[in-house]
């Protein structure tokens, strides 16, 4: 991640709509870099603090969007529709235009209904906290994020490796290339069920006789167990709603897991519990030793780009991401990394 803008992104200027914890963090690290960049939020205290934060912050949307080369739009799961559309209205025809929503088929669709698949470019990045608002919003929050990027064939493309650039040069992002229905698919089971987990643990001790002694004795495992309990509840509620089918798909599976754990126990079966907590502890393992490989990618500048969506997305669908984005007059050029097989 560099302090400054160079090249393609120099004299780049940006806006934010919603700036709670995510848009205010993406506001800071423009901010930081030094672009032309301002923000948005219908809550005027919060324009007020961005304010105070040294952040230009207009009192309408409309003041904020004119003019600007790229619009991250970063409200509330369900206003992201409504709002795609009234920046597209406020913005030329050349402003890229991106999202930081936790779910992306929805959104993805309103762009297609809308005619805006050739510059809105779907958006997740990976990074968060319990907290909530500008005030807990950094602009290192996210850098080196793995930051989900929803690549499409056709014009679509060139906003996305546009875009990739971008994130790669200020916020030192991992670009995962996915499908909308991908993400949402692998977000459930990677972001949203622990949601759920956590909820159900830190509820039931909630309601548990003998609270204040569990939390006396509550250690590593339950606070990280119950971390993301802490965040706001409508926030949650938006996000599980929002993905709703896939969550509960999900769930399904976590729970058909946790019913053999169950039965095992009930049946005093040591073999099944230590099988079953040996396979769990390969998916932990896996996490935390991952290790990548290089590699790197040609395609022609123009053309229907099927091929390079293809490969974009195959390359998310197996755990890997960008490093960089190379455009030149007759190649784009894509640097990336892969898992090695266990």
């Amino acid at each position: 991640m560099t302090d400054g803008v160079t090249g393609r992104y120099a004299g780049l200027r940006a806006a934010v709509i919603g700036t709670g914890l995510i848009g205010g963090s993406v506001l800071l690290r423009l901010a930081e870099a030094g672009l032309d960049v301002a923000g948005w939020d219908p809550d005027p205290a919060t324009r007020e603090r961005a304010r105070g934060r040294g952040v230009v912050a207009p009192a309408t949307m409309e003041q904020v969007v004119a003019g600007r080369d790229v619009v991250f739009l970063c409200g509330p799961l369900p206003t992201l529709p409504h709002t795609l559309a009234r920046v597209a209205e406020l913005t030329a025809p050349g402003c890229v235009l991106t999202d930081v929503g936790s779910t992306k088929v929805e959104v993805a669709e309103a762009a297609d209904r809308l005619g805006l698949a050739d510059r809105f470019v779907p958006g997740h990045p990976m990074a968060g906290a319990e907290s909530a608002g500008l005030t807990a919003a950094s602009s290192t929050l996210l850098a080196g994020a793995a930051w989900v990027l929803c690549p499409a064939p056709g014009a679509a493309t060139d906003a996305f490796r546009w875009l990739t650039g971008l994130l790669v040069e200020l916020f030192g992002a991992r670009v995962v290339p996915m499908s909308a229905p991908a993400h949402d698919s692998v977000a459930a089971l990677a972001s949203h069920v622990p949601h759920l987990l956590a909820g159900a643990l830190a509820g039931a001790a909630q309601r548990a006789p003998l609270r204040d002694a569990v939390l006396a004795l509550a250690a590593g495992s339950f606070s990280d167990g119950t971390r993301v309990a802490g965040t706001p509840a409508e926030r949650t509620a938006n996000m599980l709603l929002g993905n709703r089918d896939r969550v509960l798909h999900e769930l399904g599976e976590v729970r058909a897991f946790l019913d053999g754990l169950a039965a095992a126990l009930r049946a005093d079966d040591a073999p099944a519990l230590i099988a079953r907590y040996a396979e769990a502890r390969a998916a932990r393992s896996a996490l935390l030793e991952r290790r990548f490989v290089g590699q790197a990618r040609e395609f022609p500048a123009g053309g229907d780009h099927d091929a390079e969506v293809s490969w974009l997305r195959g390359l998310g669908d197996a755990g890997g991401h960008l490093t960089g984005c190379q455009v030149g007059p007759e190649a784009v050029s894509y640097t990336a990394r892969l898992p090695l097989a266990d």
